[in-house]
């Protein structure tokens, strides 16, 4: 077992499973019950940070995407350090869908991760109640961005450290000292492809967004 995976395996044993993940509803499943409550959550992080991978482990249904395939049109635009062998990229939004309980659905809008498609990110923030800040190690200045973003606009957010084989596996209060992050900010560690890892930092941050904004949320 390489020391990445050794993290992940770390990362799993700690996630809390108390908070069960349901199948989606079917129709005519609901009977006299009220709707479920839907919650708008954020994925978002620099180029290539595993965004997309990320709402497509976790979603239940299968995932609306936006890839296009990149062409030299982004040469000398796009900083493909660290991603050099992706073949396409996000170029407006993903969307997935995650059922918590049958009392909380999580919608999840992942934002596309090159600068010239920032401006779309004010309007997926829009009604979001909390964002997951997805972080590579690799590229570690890339997020304080992220982090500005949702900082500026009091959108409570979770910093979720994506683990890749190649690169230089931080501790969470490494992430925190050199991002400066909050200490009322979680970090977690997550694999963008192992739905478990997924699923426990959308629920950490749910329950960060609701300490931080109950009166919304309750």
């Amino acid at each position: 077992m390489g020391f990445a995976d050794s993290r992940v395996a770390e990362a799993k044993a700690r996630s809390d499973q108390s908070v069960p993940v349901q199948s989606g509803r079917g129709d005519g499943e609901d009977g006299d019950n009220p709707a479920p409550i839907p919650v708008k959550l954020v994925v978002a992080g620099g180029f290539g940070v595993g965004k997309t991978t990320l709402v497509g482990a976790v979603s239940e249904i299968p995932p609306l995407t936006t890839e296009e395939e990149m062409t030299v049109a982004s040469e000398g635009v796009d900083d493909l350090s660290g991603v050099d062998r992706k073949e396409t990229t996000t170029v407006a939004l993903d969307f997935g869908r995650i059922t918590i309980s049958d009392e909380v659905v999580l919608y999840l809008f992942g934002a596309p991760g090159q600068n010239r498609f920032w401006p779309l990110w004010n309007d997926l923030a829009l009604g979001a109640v909390g964002a997951v800040v997805l972080v590579d190690t690799r590229k570690l200045q890339e997020a304080f961005a992220s982090v500005d973003f949702f900082e500026r606009r009091g959108i409570p957010f979770v910093v979720a450290v994506n683990i890749f084989d190649d690169g230089y596996q931080y501790e969470p209060e490494e992430v925190r000292d050199a991002l400066v992050i909050p200490p009322e900010v979680p970090i977690v560690i997550c694999d963008a492809r192992d739905r478990a890892l997924c699923k426990n930092a959308l629920v950490t941050l749910a329950r960060h967004a609701i300490d931080r904004t109950p009166s919304e949320l309750t």
